[in-house]
């Protein structure tokens, strides 16, 4: 069982877990961003973005006093928002590429 946060920590936990969610967007924003315009500089702002999302869940992490399992879900979740983009990436990349070869061979 979690220990309740401290009164001192809520607004720590409280903006930690705001930034969680803005970088989260801005790291798969600037990703896709990046895959689109072959711009090196917003590739490594991408990864600026992950960086302070990693930092905004050290910070709740310690604020809300995880550990264990939560500790370990923190971990799963910084892992996930890092490979989540990139395979919807591929994802789009895939299915779209099918639906334009579909619609060239309509045309033909």
């Amino acid at each position: 069982m979690i220990q309740p946060v401290a009164m001192q920590d809520f607004f720590i936990t409280f903006f930690s877990s705001a930034l969680i969610i803005l970088a989260g967007a801005s790291y798969a924003l600037l990703f896709a961003w990046s895959k689109v315009n072959a711009n090196f500089r917003i590739k490594i702002a991408s990864y600026v973005s992950y960086i302070v999302l990693i930092v905004a869940v050290v910070l709740l992490t310690r604020a809300a006093n995880f550990t264990g399992y939560w500790l370990s879900l923190s971990a799963v979740m910084v892992i996930g928002y890092f490979f989540a983009p990139i395979g919807i990436w591929h994802l789009c990349v895939k299915t779209h590429v099918e639906d334009h070869h579909k619609t060239l061979e309509e045309k033909l």
